[in-house]
This record gives structure tokens, sequence and C-alpha cells, in this order.
């Protein structure tokens, strides 16, 4: 079963597309029980005539015992200017949580997407005590998706042409593209422009929530589907290599930190934190990343 705790817009997406592709059952989990009820019986009708599978909506959350994988999409509030704008809220809602599902599902893989991103994957493993390895953040994929789109309308190519376009760091102001990997048909992004234009792009990366909110309200497809591509390589038994937050030991030179980085993840959760090269420049960006989500963190625990 999969369980998805809030029911706002990225949850029941995400719910959406788990019932849709015929993964799994679906619970979603939600403080307003009518909420939570009301999405299941719309998702419901979604549900391909030949799937075994069925959704539910609860306020409950022992009804998530048994959970292969727990998506967190729960949010206080909406952020306006930053992604930190309600942290103190965030941070004891995460940690309620959080001891509901150590209670519930000890041993469910745990995709934290709500933010700030990096700040409450850090909280959630700490205060449960899950391996590092099984508590996964769910952001630089998206990142990345921005970064490789940005790029492909750039150069007026397909994304299909567009490979190692990764993004690291910080799901926040300080997320690091890494130019110096990305190819472009065969070509390296890094000879395609100058700085001036890399500058511009990474700044664009870094606020394309901000251009995407002055038509919507806030983001849920990209996201969503994010996490739909993770949930369903585990449940499949696939792997997946994308760059996402977890709390790190030593790699990159961080630790003691929660940010995003390459990793490859199967049916148990993260299977190996990637390590890829960055120029001096990017290895510095990456550090700076670090101290931001490091101050932040100092700011709730």
């Amino acid at each position: 079963m999969i369980s998805i705790i809030g029911s706002g817009r990225v949850g029941t997406s995400i719910a959406f597309l788990c019932m849709s592709h015929v993964l799994d059952d679906v619970l979603l989990v939600n403080r307003n029980e009518n909420k939570a009820i009301g999405e299941s019986l719309d998702i419901s009708n979604a549900i391909p005539v030949d799937s075994g599978f069925s959704i539910q909506g609860t306020s409950d959350y022992s009804k998530i015992i048994g959970s292969n994988i727990v998506a967190i999409t729960a949010s206080t509030g909406v952020y306006l200017k930053n992604r930190y704008e309600n942290i103190i809220s965030q941070a004891n809602n995460i940690r309620d949580i959080a001891k509901k599902v150590k209670q519930y599902c000890p041993d469910a893989i745990v995709l934290l997407v709500s933010n700030p991103l990096d700040v409450l994957t850090y909280i959630f493993q700490k205060e449960t005590l899950f391996s590092r390895f099984k508590v996964i953040g769910i952001a630089s994929s998206l990142d990345s998706s921005r970064f490789r789109y940005l790029i492909s309308e750039k150069f007026s190519v397909p994304q299909s042409l567009i490979s190692n376009a990764f993004v690291l760091g910080e799901h926040g102001d300080s997320m690091v593209p890494v130019f110096s990997g990305v190819s472009v048909d065969g070509n390296q992004l890094s000879s395609m422009l100058n700085m001036d234009e890399m500058i511009t792009m990474r700044n664009n990366v870094r606020n394309y929530w901000k251009r995407l909110r002055m038509y919507k309200s806030r983001s849920q497809f990209g996201i969503a589907k994010q996490t739909y591509d993770i949930i369903e390589s585990i449940l499949n038994l696939k792997e997946i290599t994308i760059p996402a937050s977890v709390v790190l030991e030593g790699e990159y030179g961080e630790r003691d930190v929660a940010m995003g980085v390459p990793v490859k993840i199967n049916k148990n959760g993260i299977a190996e934190i990637q390590t890829i090269d960055l120029d001096e420049a990017e290895s510095l960006l990456l550090r700076e990343s670090s101290h931001r989500i490091k101050e932040q963190l100092r700011s709730v625990l």
C-alpha cells in the first residue's frame, strides 16, 4: 500500500497517477478527513476497469499500517517569497508525522515532498532514526527537469537530446545546476554558453517557481510525476538514478546535512549515493548551498 500524507494538489496528483497507472492501493491521509474522502471518491473514478486496487481517505494514521511507501506532502501554509517562510510550523508538523510513521510503519520507504525539503528530510530521519537510505527528499529531480527544460528552450532542441542535466544542493535559492557535465546532442553545454549566460540560466532555474506562480498559484504536476516515478521504480523492482535529498555522512565532503545529490534508488530505497565530477566553481557553490541549509536547520533544532 502507498500512503500519502497530505491531500492537497500535490498529494492528490500523486494519488491520481498511482491509481490510473495501477500501481497499488492508495491511502490518502489528511487532518481534514472530509477532504481526504472527497479526493479519494473523485480519484476512484479514474481507476482502470481491470485494476484490483482501491483508494481511500482518512484522518486516522493507524490505517497506514503495512504501507510499503509513505509520501509526505503535508503543508501548514503556502510560501510566497521563499521556501523557509513556514519553517517553524512545518518542522513541528513533520516531527508529529514522523512519530506516527515510526509507530505504524517503521519499515516503509519515506518520500519527503513538503518544504523546506532538505530541512524536513533531515528532521524526519533524525526523529525516526530510520536508515538514511530509506528517507528520500524529492525535489532536486524536479529542479533538474526544470534545468533540462530551460536548456531545451535555449537551444530549441528536444529534451531527449539533453543528458546529465543535474541540479544538486538545496531545493531553494542556492541550488546548483551542474553545467560541466551536461551534454546537448553530443556537445558539452559548458562550451555553448558564456559565463553571463550560465549565470542567467542558473538564476532562471532557481527562480522557476516564481515565474510559474505568475500564472498559477503553485506547481503540482512536475513534482507529482517525479514522486510517482520513484514510487513506480520501487514497486516494480526497477532502478532509477536521479538527484534527491539524503542525509550525508561525508559524501561530497559534507555531513550532518540533507541535500540533493545523485542517487540510485531500487526496491530497498537508496542503493547508492553517486559521486559525479564537479568543477571548482560548482564545488564551491555546493559547499555554500550546504552551509545555507545548515543555517536553517539551526533555527529549528
